[in-house]
């Protein structure tokens, strides 16, 4: 017998902000910034696993380059 594990597809923004160890209100502000991309789902906002790992990739080269400068 298989077992299919279903990865999810987005998270809210409630999940992305415990993953970032942020605020729920400073997560909302980065997704209304743009500074996280989102999906608009009806009323909600949803944030795709890829959006995330984009956000976190951009402060680490910002930190890099502020580093080596």
């Amino acid at each position: 017998m298989t077992t299919t594990v279903i990865q999810r597809k987005w998270h809210t923004t409630a999940e992305v902000a415990e993953m970032l160890g942020y605020g729920l209100s400073k997560t909302k502000m980065l997704v209304l910034s743009g500074e996280i991309r989102s999906i608009k789902d009806g009323r909600n906002r949803r944030i795709l696993p890829r959006y995330v790992d984009e956000y976190v990739e951009r402060l680490a080269q910002e930190a890099e380059q502020g580093w080596s400068a």
